[in-house]
């Protein structure tokens, strides 16, 4: 019975035995199974665990602790952004000889905001009937923010899609103007794979949208249109780090020398600055404790007004590139009553992970000992992108609550390993030569039987 309760626990003993690399874990809860890939966003905690500047001990393994093809997604990169969409109403409208469309009138019933309830058309005099209805109108009033790309969906049938549109839009539903001089909408399939092509990129917004085909061809039917708006992230969502300093008197000038204690992807730097003041700033760091100081940012003035009410303040310093440095150091023209607060601005980046093996998978993060082995995923998901259209994203993985897995003892080096077969192999040839020496000098002392 003992044997069988030992046996029951290897799994979990090897499972516990990979993850005493890393110092800390996170389990990560997916939103929905079936993906194959998730992207999970870092946050602070796993900044703060972070060891290698390149972020190269922070991984994801699956339930048997072997780790997944994983790689790190840049914030500006667009897996890393989360797009934002709507439901748009759509109308069929018909359409006149390829690249124009019908001379009709539009006659719509809108409601109170705007949104179109109903399109009635009406041929003018003189226009032969059209045929069936290829071209669509696209109702937008409703959202309050500018349209960045459309994207068309239609079921998959056996007839191949190669259909060239132009996009109008207009305020009013009379006046139209060009957004999109031609865009190609694809669906072929071939040998079980298909290529898909349904995300329209809009050169300006409108209230309504017009789309017209150029040619006459195979027309897809739609059954659903969503509008892409522009991502959170775009709009410079920075998250801050606001660090407490020390003073130091070096060479006889005065420094404030800050630890971030973290591996952030840093790209902006402030000075808290109470009441009102303004001082000349420059902003130096390193990464370990011995290196030398480089400047990157500044000199720069940060100030702070406030008057009849208002407050006026500079705005964060831009650094050169995106630095993960773990000690940083202010020096002013002025010195300052107090220590400063340094804040340092970063945006989250984005781990995209496969599916691969048994859940649940953890992220795991600092380790002195253990490196991410980088996936080619950015290839193969841009022609996922390509094939489900560009406003598709992995699945998302949300982090739960941080574990101490190795600890401190994960950021101590690994042992360094003896190879104790070359050690014995040496000892080998050591010994035969030292046994042969011993009977070549016996040889030599042995008297000579002729003499």
């Amino acid at each position: 019975m003992k044997r069988i309760a030992w046996l029951s626990l290897l799994p979990l003993i090897a499972f516990a035995g990979v993850r005493q690399d890393y110092a800390r874990q996170w389990p990560l809860n997916l939103d929905r199974d079936g993906e194959g890939a998730y992207r999970v966003v870092l946050d602070r905690e796993v900044y703060r665990s972070a060891h290698l500047p390149t972020l190269a001990d922070v991984d994801v393994v699956n339930a048997d602790g072997s780790a997944v093809p994983a790689a790190l997604f840049a914030a500006e990169q667009p897996l890393a952004l989360m797009p934002r969409s709507a439901d748009l109403p759509w109308f069929p409208l018909p359409a006149g000889k390829a690249g124009r469309a019908q001379d009709i009138a539009v006659i719509s019933e809108r409601a109170p905001d705007g949104s179109v309830r109903r399109v009635e058309t009406r041929l003018s005099a003189g226009v032969d009937a059209p045929g069936a209805a290829n071209a669509w109108l696209i109702d937008a009033s409703r959202i309050r923010e500018p349209l960045v790309a459309l994207e068309l969906d239609w079921p998959q049938g056996e007839l191949a899609i190669d259909a060239a549109y132009r996009v109008e839009g207009s305020d009013d539903l009379r006046d139209w103007r060009e957004l999109q001089p031609r865009v190609q909408l694809l669906d072929l399939v071939r040998g079980g794979q298909r290529l898909r092509q349904n995300r329209i990129e809009l050169d300006g917004s409108a209230r309504y949208l017009r789309l017209l085909p150029l040619q006459e061809t195979a027309m897809p039917v739609l059954s659903s249109v969503r509008g892409e708006l522009r991502s959170a992230a775009q709009v410079q969502d920075w998250r801050w780090e606001v660090l407490d300093g020390r003073s130091v008197v070096e060479k006889g000038a005065t420094y404030y020398e800050y630890d971030l204690g973290g591996r952030f992807p840093l790209e902006r730097a402030d000075v808290a600055v109470l009441g009102n003041d303004a001082n000349e700033w420059t902003l130096q760091s390193r990464d370990t404790a011995d290196a030398p100081w480089r400047t990157r940012a500044g000199p720069w003035v940060v100030f702070s007004v406030d008057a009849a009410g208002r407050a006026d303040r500079s705005a964060p310093q831009a650094l050169q590139g995106v630095l993960r440095d773990r000690y940083w150091r202010l020096s002013a023209r002025a010195a300052p009553g107090l220590v400063p607060k340094l804040r340092l601005g970063y945006r989250p980046e984005v781990v995209v992970f496969l599916a691969q093996g048994k859940p649940p998978y953890a992220l795991l993060a600092g380790s002195a000992r253990a490196k991410r082995s980088d996936a080619p995923l950015a290839q193969m998901l841009d022609a996922m992108r390509a094939q489900r259209g560009g406003s598709w994203r992995p699945g998302s993985a949300v982090l739960g609550q941080p574990q101490v897995s190795g600890g401190e003892q994960a950021l101590a080096p690994a042992p360094v390993k003896r190879d104790w077969k070359a050690w014995l192999l040496w000892a080998v040839l050591i010994g035969g030569a030292a046994i042969v020496a011993a009977f070549a000098f016996s040889l030599l002392r042995r008297p000579n039987a002729s003499s």
